[in-house]
């Protein structure tokens, strides 16, 4: 059972502009359209656990693109869209209380998105892999994706490459104490 986060940074680390913008993302020159071994790494992962500022980001785009069981986590949602039933579902309580209860329910290895959520799970030791794109671009402010965290997180290098000769992808294993 594993809990993996595979997201884009700005190389100053923010994974979202001030305002949730992400139109940094759409300067990348990709005309094969390549999608960086997202859908490969999708096929290894059960189910996905997202926080409500991303879902509400990714409603945004007018079309869901998940065909794994999305698990939002919101303390402040009561429902989610009915178009959504079978698809997305509320999860509420920490994050060990969420991983606990996906488990229990089969969902072995989870793709945790989401700033807040990503930083909720570093802080409970809950983070098995990092898999970090890193685009040339300096936001200068916005969403972070590691905020303070109460420890140091050690990591180990497992790959990096280099894509589009402008992108680095790097996969890195949590250390656990």
């Amino acid at each position: 059972m594993k809990n993996y986060v595979y997201i884009a940074q700005s190389l100053d680390g923010y994974i979202a502009g001030p305002n949730g913008e992400l139109d940094w993302l759409e300067g990348i020159d990709n005309p094969e359209q390549n999608d960086f071994g997202f859908s490969a790494f999708m096929n290894t992962v059960d189910a996905l656990v997202m926080g409500k500022n991303t879902f509400e980001k990714v409603l945004s785009f007018g079309m869901w693109p998940y065909e794994k069981p999305v698990f939002v986590a919101s303390g402040s949602l009561s429902t989610l869209p009915s178009s959504l039933d079978g698809k997305a579902f509320l999860i509420k309580g920490n994050p060990k209380d969420m991983v606990t209860s996906l488990h229990e329910k089969g969902y072995a290895n989870l793709h945790i998105d989401g700033g807040a959520l990503i930083q909720s799970f570093l802080k409970e030791d809950l983070i098995d892999d990092l898999i970090v794109t890193t685009v040339p671009v300096l936001l200068g402010d916005g969403i972070p994706l590691f905020g303070c965290l109460p420890k140091q997180v050690n990591l180990k290098l497992l790959g990096s490459e280099i894509l589009l000769s402008q992108l680095v992808k790097t996969h890195y294993k949590v250390e656990k104490a």
